[in-house]
């Protein structure tokens, strides 16, 4: 991929025909079906070349169907999954993933340990084994977690130093409530570990939905810029999650609102690409 090529490392879809999305509130707008084609002129609209197709549920059939999804449309140029760390035969159903139509397309996979009460969910036997299996298999993991589960995310990625971190929505600090700690020291000890990543991702989602304005999350996005550097920083918009929030476009100005111009070409496109082999 070109160095002009701007990426949106983090976007969903889902069909609520297909199947549930039950994290989905019934009175929430998202209640209903986003599509890529929904997505595709917003992202042209606002500059955005490739993006990256991530999971939403913990179910195996989801991720054949995102894979075939990637192979019919040029926006999609990555897709992150799901399987079950804990199975067994993890390395077997990698490989099977990767067979199915589209499976070139697959870099990475992520489960909802932010769903986990256990908060060293990571550092269980059973997981540990699993994630030697995603590094084994050349692709990186997304870390979809709460403040409280970064200590373990740390604990992790130190312990995996061969498998690549990505750290979805800066973790998720709160910045509704202007806190920055406990949040604030475990980023930058994630990010103290060469072999991680964060996503400029849902942060208009983490503020106050109706009256957020970008100084809200400014904090936050120089934390991470500080800690990661442009070059294991990346954009997301977190579509279409981000639209309680803000609309697309708005997801990408403000994004480029919080960095700098000169890092652009690291946090909107390089990094992706270096990351996730696109």
């Amino acid at each position: 991929m070109g160095a002009a090529v701007i990426v949106d490392a983090h976007f969903h879809v889902w069909d609520l025909s297909v199947r549930d999305q039950d994290w989905i509130d019934e009175r929430s707008p998202l209640r209903r079906n986003f599509t890529i084609e929904d997505l595709a002129p917003q992202a042209r609209a606002a500059g955005v070349d490739r993006a990256v197709l991530v999971q939403t549920i913990t179910v195996p059939e989801e991720t054949g169907e995102f894979l075939a999804l990637a192979a019919e449309h040029e926006l999609i140029a990555g897709v992150v999954g799901w399987t079950d760390l804990t199975r067994p035969d993890v390395a077997d159903e990698l490989a099977r993933l990767r067979e199915l139509p589209g499976g070139r397309y697959l870099k990475g996979i992520r489960h909802q340990v932010q769903g986990e009460p256990d908060p060293e969910w990571l550092l269980r036997a059973d997981v540990r084994r699993g994630l030697a299996a995603v590094a084994e298999a050349g692709l990186v993991h997304d870390l979809v977690v709460l403040p409280h589960q970064l200590p373990a995310c740390v604990k992790a990625a130190a312990d995996h130093p061969g498998l690549t971190f990505v750290l979805d929505h800066l973790g998720k600090p709160p910045i509704a409530s202007g806190e920055r700690e406990p949040w604030e020291t475990a980023v930058r000890s994630l990010a103290a570990l060469a072999n991680t990543v964060c996503k400029l991702s849902g942060m208009v989602t983490e503020a106050d939905l109706t009256s957020w304005t970008v100084d809200d999350l400014r904090p936050y996005a120089e934390v991470v810029l500080d800690a990661f550097g442009p070059d294991r920083l990346m954009f997301g918009s977190d579509w279409p999650v981000c639209t309680l929030a803000a609309s697309y476009g708005q997801a990408v100005a403000t994004a480029r609102e919080l960095t700098d111009e000169s890092d652009h070409r690291q946090i909107f496109g390089a990094t992706a690409a270096r990351v996730y082999d696109l």
